[in-house]
Protein backbone atom coordinates (compact mmCIF):
# COMPACT_ATOMS: atom_id res chain seq x y z
CA UNK A 1 0.00 0.00 0.00
CA UNK A 2 1.48 3.43 -0.46
CA UNK A 3 -0.24 6.59 0.72
CA UNK A 4 0.30 10.07 -1.33
CA UNK A 5 -1.00 13.43 -0.98
CA UNK A 6 -4.45 13.65 -2.47
CA UNK A 7 -4.35 17.14 -4.19
CA UNK A 8 -1.51 14.83 -5.92
CA UNK A 9 -3.09 12.00 -6.77
CA UNK A 10 -6.28 13.54 -7.98
CA UNK A 11 -5.21 16.68 -10.80
CA UNK A 12 -6.50 15.80 -13.85
CA UNK A 13 -9.17 13.26 -12.48
CA UNK A 14 -12.74 12.88 -13.28
CA UNK A 15 -12.99 13.76 -9.28
CA UNK A 16 -10.79 16.64 -9.82
CA UNK A 17 -13.67 17.83 -12.16
CA UNK A 18 -16.24 17.40 -10.17
CA UNK A 19 -14.56 19.02 -7.51
CA UNK A 20 -13.58 22.13 -9.24
CA UNK A 21 -16.37 22.44 -11.05
CA UNK A 22 -17.82 25.25 -8.64
CA UNK A 23 -15.10 27.37 -9.08
CA UNK A 24 -14.39 27.99 -12.53
CA UNK A 25 -10.97 29.75 -12.15
CA UNK A 26 -9.78 26.23 -11.04
CA UNK A 27 -11.13 24.36 -13.61
CA UNK A 28 -9.47 26.10 -16.02
CA UNK A 29 -6.23 26.36 -14.27
CA UNK A 30 -6.52 22.36 -14.39
CA UNK A 31 -8.24 21.77 -17.70
CA UNK A 32 -8.50 23.36 -21.35
CA UNK A 33 -12.34 23.74 -21.76
CA UNK A 34 -14.21 23.69 -25.04
CA UNK A 35 -17.42 23.98 -25.87
CA UNK A 36 -19.28 21.05 -28.05
CA UNK A 37 -22.30 20.80 -29.99
CA UNK A 38 -25.38 19.82 -27.88
CA UNK A 39 -26.45 15.70 -28.23
CA UNK A 40 -28.92 13.66 -26.88
CA UNK A 41 -30.69 16.70 -24.60
CA UNK A 42 -27.41 17.93 -22.82
CA UNK A 43 -25.25 20.66 -23.47
CA UNK A 44 -21.42 19.54 -23.70
CA UNK A 45 -18.03 20.37 -22.61
CA UNK A 46 -14.79 18.82 -23.52
CA UNK A 47 -12.19 19.00 -20.60
CA UNK A 48 -8.89 18.23 -21.52
CA UNK A 49 -6.59 17.87 -18.61
CA UNK A 50 -3.20 20.42 -18.71
CA UNK A 51 -0.53 18.07 -17.38
CA UNK A 52 -0.09 15.28 -19.43
CA UNK A 53 1.37 12.87 -17.53
CA UNK A 54 -2.28 11.54 -15.77
CA UNK A 55 -3.75 8.23 -17.41
CA UNK A 56 -6.66 10.60 -18.76
CA UNK A 57 -6.72 11.86 -22.42
CA UNK A 58 -9.73 13.95 -22.14
CA UNK A 59 -13.30 13.97 -20.93
CA UNK A 60 -16.44 15.06 -21.93
CA UNK A 61 -19.05 16.49 -19.46
CA UNK A 62 -22.71 16.63 -20.22
CA UNK A 63 -25.28 19.32 -18.91
CA UNK A 64 -28.67 19.12 -18.24
CA UNK A 65 -29.33 22.54 -17.54
CA UNK A 66 -26.97 23.26 -14.64
CA UNK A 67 -27.09 19.79 -13.23
CA UNK A 68 -24.02 17.66 -14.05
CA UNK A 69 -25.59 13.93 -16.66
CA UNK A 70 -22.96 12.56 -17.94
CA UNK A 71 -19.23 12.26 -18.05
CA UNK A 72 -17.37 10.43 -21.23
CA UNK A 73 -13.71 9.71 -20.23
CA UNK A 74 -11.30 8.56 -22.44
CA UNK A 75 -7.63 7.25 -20.91
CA UNK A 76 -4.08 7.11 -22.36
CA UNK A 77 -5.00 3.42 -23.05
CA UNK A 78 -7.51 4.39 -26.13
CA UNK A 79 -10.85 2.95 -23.12
CA UNK A 80 -13.81 5.15 -23.23
CA UNK A 81 -15.67 4.98 -19.86
CA UNK A 82 -19.55 7.00 -19.63
CA UNK A 83 -20.81 7.41 -16.64
CA UNK A 84 -24.48 8.85 -16.11
CA UNK A 85 -25.85 10.83 -13.06
CA UNK A 86 -29.41 11.16 -11.58
CA UNK A 87 -31.04 12.26 -8.60
CA UNK A 88 -27.35 14.05 -7.71
CA UNK A 89 -27.42 15.91 -4.52
CA UNK A 90 -24.47 18.50 -4.33
CA UNK A 91 -22.56 19.95 -1.12
CA UNK A 92 -24.75 17.75 1.33
CA UNK A 93 -22.56 17.37 5.02
CA UNK A 94 -20.68 14.44 5.15
CA UNK A 95 -18.70 13.27 8.50
CA UNK A 96 -14.98 13.19 8.43
CA UNK A 97 -14.98 10.17 10.24
CA UNK A 98 -16.84 8.34 6.78
CA UNK A 99 -13.26 9.31 5.26
CA UNK A 100 -11.11 7.46 8.04
CA UNK A 101 -9.30 4.61 6.51
CA UNK A 102 -7.44 2.72 9.26
CA UNK A 103 -4.77 -0.05 6.97
CA UNK A 104 -5.54 -3.78 7.73
CA UNK A 105 -3.61 -5.22 10.54
CA UNK A 106 -0.24 -6.58 8.83
CA UNK A 107 -0.30 -4.15 5.95
CA UNK A 108 2.67 -1.85 5.11
CA UNK A 109 2.29 1.26 4.20
CA UNK A 110 5.00 3.28 2.31
CA UNK A 111 4.74 7.07 2.13
CA UNK A 112 5.29 8.68 -1.09
CA UNK A 113 7.22 12.11 -1.18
Amino acid sequence: MSQRKQAKVLASTPAALIASAPDLETLKRDFELQALPDQNGLQWVQATPRQKEGQLTNMKVGFRGDQLAALEILDSFGQRSVLTFNGMQVNTAVSAEAFRFTPPKGADVVQAP
